[in-house]
């Protein structure tokens, strides 16, 4: 494998991680993950990554804590600044609850 196949490689499997650990914030949450995203992309309902991590989620009483200001600058740092807005957004609304 060369360099550059190596580096989209890794890239790949960090952004695996990245929805992995958005889907387990939204379960934490008693939220639902295709919802969420679906909010911030509401264009791209069918996300396969995020299809194929959900399975890798685990019930919220099973979890550890996920910081959603941790996930806001993941999201942030791939580029999804519309689902981190949303993210935002429902942390306000949970903690007007």
């Amino acid at each position: 494998m060369d360099k550059n196949e190596e580096v989209i490689r890794r890239y790949q499997e960090d952004e695996k991680r990245m929805v992995l650990i958005f889907a387990q914030w939204c379960i934490n949450h008693q939220l639902d993950p295709f919802t969420v995203y679906g909010e911030a992309y509401p264009t791209q309902v069918n996300n396969s990554i995020l299809k194929e991590v959900i399975d890798w989620t685990v019930d919220s009483s099973e979890s550890d804590v996920i910081d959603t200001e941790m996930l806001i600058q993941i999201l942030q740092a791939y580029g999804n600044d519309d689902l981190a807005m949303v993210i935002s957004e429902k942390s306000q609304e949970m903690k007007q609850k």
